[in-house]
């Protein structure tokens, strides 16, 4: 994800400040994920209001509240096994 300078506006942001207040001064702003785009705006509205009291909890709220634009391929995994079912299955072998 690029946050194309957002991580350092959000940095120099006066803290303690409310989801609202983050909107209202970045929500514009664009985040750059690997299968699209979405804005600091839409990103944060999805959490509930909440004061943040520093730059760091502010930062992880932006990276745990971007869609499923930021995951390369929605559900896989290099280190579980692959559901029973899934598409994404190798084919049976018999012994």
């Amino acid at each position: 994800m690029l946050l194309n300078g957002t991580g350092d506006v959000i940095d120099d942001h006066e803290y303690p400040a409310t989801t609202e207040e983050l909107i209202d001064e970045y929500g514009d702003r664009t985040l750059e994920l690997p299968n699209g785009s979405e804005t600091v705006g839409d990103v944060l509205a999805r959490l509930e209001s909440e004061t943040f009291e520093s730059p760091e909890e502010a930062r992880a709220s932006v990276y745990c509240a971007v869609s499923d634009k930021a995951v390369g391929r929605v559900g896989y995994s290099d280190r579980d096994p692959t559901p029973v079912g899934s598409p994404y299955a190798p084919d049976a072998v018999s012994f």
